[in-house]
C-alpha cells in the first residue's frame, strides 16, 4: 500500500495473537518520528475456540482496547490509517461477528494478513531500524501465534517462513499455570525443534552476516539477560541456557523477579524462550543482537512508501502470471473491456470504490491462472491457487475475494462461495463477478481486435448491452454465448438483454 501523497501523521495497529499495539508517527523528511504509542496484552490466542471463533471474555477485552485505540486514531483518515491481524486472526475463520465489531470499536477496515506478508513487513520493519542493511541478514520474530524467520540483504527479503508457533501456545502447552521445569522445558525446546526442522537445512544453506532478533519476545529475553546478569543483553546459545536454568530453578513464573516484564508478559516468556533456544539450536545461530522494530514499522514504511516505490501488489500479480504462462496479451484485453463495462455501472452498483476497481483489475489478469493445471473447472484450479497461495502484498481478504471472482467468472454461478464472505461484502462481489463474466465472453475467441464500444445500462436486476449497429450479425458466437450467459445470470434472479 502506498499514498500517492504523503500524510503528515500515519498510523499502524498490529492486533497480534499475544498483544495489540498502535503506533502513530510524524513523518519528516522521509522518516518516522513517533508521537505516540499504546500496547495493550490482549492475548488474543488463548481465546481461539475449537469451532475457530473468538471466546466472549477475549472478544470483551479485545474491544474494550480497540474502541481505546479508536478514540486515539478518531481524527485521521483512512488513507493515514493500517490495521492488519495476524495468527490468531487467520485461526478465527468463523469470526465474522467479531471482525465486524471489532472494524466498528476501532472505526477503520482490519486486514488479516498471510504469515509470508507479516515475515516480509517484518523485515521491512527491522531494515529501517538497523544501520548494516547491506549485510545478509537473518531476522526471527517470536510473535503470540507464529514464529516469522526472514533472509534478505538491502532491505529485500530473498527466503521467507512462518511456523505455527508461538509464545502463548507453547506456554500454554507445557507450562500451565506458570509451572516450570527442566522435563517442561525440554518437550518445549523439542515441539520447537520440530517445527524448525523442515526449514533449517535450507536457511543454514544460505547463510548470513547478522542475526536480528525482533519484536517484544525477543527483547524480553535480551532485556531479562542483562538484567539478571547472565550476558551483556547480545543472544548466544550459552546466555539463552543460563535464563532457562534461572527460571528452572525458580519452579514459577512469579517465583522470580523479573522487574523488566510485566506480569502479563511473564507468563508467556517461557514458551518464547523455549521457541530462541530451538531457533539458535536447529539454525546454528552464533549470536543475536535485539530490535524493538518489527510489524508495526514496516506498515509505517510502507504507508508513506519510502521503502519501496514499487507496488507490491502489482509485482506479485505480475509475477503469478509469469510462473502459470498465462497469456498476457489476451488477460489485458479482457482486463481492459472490464475496466470499461465498470466505469458505466460503477455508480448504479455502488462499487465505485478504489479497492474493488483494484480488485477486479486483478481477476481479469489472473482469471485463466487455473489453465496452468486443467482447462476442465480451470476457474476452481485458478481460485485454489489465488486462495492458498503466499502472495506478498495481498492480505487474505483480498486473496479471498479475489479467488470468488475468479472461481465465478464463467459457468454456473454458485452462490454459496459468496456466502463465505461478510454480508456486506457480497453484492459488491457479485457485481464484480458479472462484470468480468461479460468481459470474458467478448473475448472468447482470443481474437486481437478490441472489443466493440458497447453501451452497458442496469436497472436494478436488469442488464441492457448495447453493440454497434450490424455487430452481433457479424458475431455469431459471441451471440450464442450471450445467450448462454443470460441463462447463467437468470439463475441468480438477473434479466439480461443484448442488441
Amino acid at each position: 500500500m502506498v499514498l500517492n501523497k504523503n500524510p503528515e501523521i500515519v498510523a499502524a495497529v498490529d492486533l497480534g495473537s499475544n498483544s495489540f499495539h498502535m503506533i502513530v508517527a510524524r513523518i519528516k523528511d522521509g522518516q518516522l518520528q513517533v508521537i505516540d504509542a499504546i500496547k495493550e496484552m490482549v492475548r488474543l490466542a488463548a481465546g481461539v475456540t475449537p469451532e475457530h471463533g473468538i471466546d466472549a471474555p477475549t472478544s470483551e477485552r479485545a474491544l474494550e482496547c480497540l474502541q481505546r485505540f479508536g478514540q486515539r486514531l478518531g481524527n485521521m483518515h483512512a488513507e493515514q490509517v493500517r490495521v492488519v491481524g495476524t495468527n490468531a486472526l487467520r485461526r478465527a475463520s468463523h469470526g465474522f461477528e467479531f471482525l465486524h465489531a471489532a472494524e466498528k470499536a476501532l472505526g477503520y477496515p482490519i486486514e488479516i494478513i498471510s504469515g509470508m506478508e507479516e515475515a516480509r513487513l517484518i523485515f521491512n520493519g527491522v531494515c529501517h531500524c538497523v544501520s548494516t542493511i547491506e549485510l545478509k541478514t537473518l531476522v526471527i520474530d517470536i510473535g503470540g501465534g507464529s514464529t516469522e524467520i526472514i533472509i534478505g540483504q538491502n532491505a529485500t527479503p530473498s527466503m521467507m517462513e512462518s511456523l505455527h508457533i508461538g509464545c502463548v501456545g507453547t506456554s500454554m502447552s507445557f507450562f500451565s499455570n506458570g509451572k516450570i521445569t527442566a522435563k517442561r522445558f525440554e518437550k518445549a525446546i523439542l515441539a520447537a525443534l520440530q517445527e524448525f526442522e523442515p526449514i533449517a537445512y535450507s536457511f543454514k544453506k544460505a547463510g548470513w552476516n547478522q542475526a536480528i532478533g525482533s519484536s517484544g519476545t525477543a527483547r524480553s529475553i535480551a532485556d531479562n539477560i542483562t538484567d539478571l546478569k547472565l550476558g551483556d543483553g547480545l543472544l548466544t546459545l550459552a546466555s539463552l541456557y543460563a535464563l532457562r536454568d534461572r527460571l528452572i530453578e525458580s519452579g514459577h513464573i512469579h517465583s522470580i523477579a523479573l522487574p523488566l516484564v510485566p506480569p502479563e508478559r511473564a507468563v508467556v516468556l517461557p514458551g518464547g524462550l523455549a521457541i530462541m533456544i530451538a531457533a539458535f539450536e536447529s539454525l546454528k545461530i552464533e549470536h543475536m543482537q535485539t530490535t524493538d522494530c518489527a510489524l508495526r514499522e514496516g506498515i509505517l514504511y510502507e504507508l508513506i512508501g519510502t521503502h519501496e516505490k514499487l507496488d507490491t501488489h502489482s509485482h506479485t500479480v505480475t509475477s503469478l502470471c509469469a510462473r502459470y504462462h498465462v497469456d498476457m496479451q489476451h488477460a489485458s484485453r479482457v482486463e481492459s473491456t472490464a475496466l470499461h463495462i465498470y466505469a458505466q455501472v460503477a455508480e448504479t452498483w455502488q462499487i465505485n470504490q478504489p479497492d474493488l476497481k483494484q480488485m477486479l483489475s486483478w481477476a481479469a489478469m489472473l482469471h485463466e491462472l487455473g489453465l496452468s493445471i486443467s482447462h476442465s473447472r480451470y476457474q476452481f484450479h485458478g481460485a485454489y491457487l489465488i486462495e492458498h497461495s503466499d502472495l506478498p502484498g495481498f492480505n487474505r481478504q483480498e486473496q479471498a475475494e479475489v479467488a470468488t471472482v475468479i472461481r465465478l467468472h464463467r459457468r454456473k454461478l454458485h452462490q454459496e462461495y459468496l456466502e463465505t464472505h461478510p454480508f456486506t461484502r457480497q453484492s459488491r462481489l457479485l457485481h464484480l463477478i458479472i462484470v468480468l463474466r461479460l468481459a470474458v465472453v467478448l473475448h472468447r475467441s482470443r481474437s486481437e481486435q478490441a472489443a466493440p464500444e458497447l453501451k452497458i445500462k442496469i436497472n436494478q436486476q436488469n442488464i441492457s448491452l448495447i453493440f454497434p449497429k450490424g455487430w452481433l450479425g457479424l458475431h455469431p458466437l459471441t451471440k450464442a454465448d450471450l445467450k448462454q450467459e443470460a441463462e447463467y445470470l437468470m439463475t441468480i434472479g438477473y434479466h439480461f438483454e443484448y442488441r
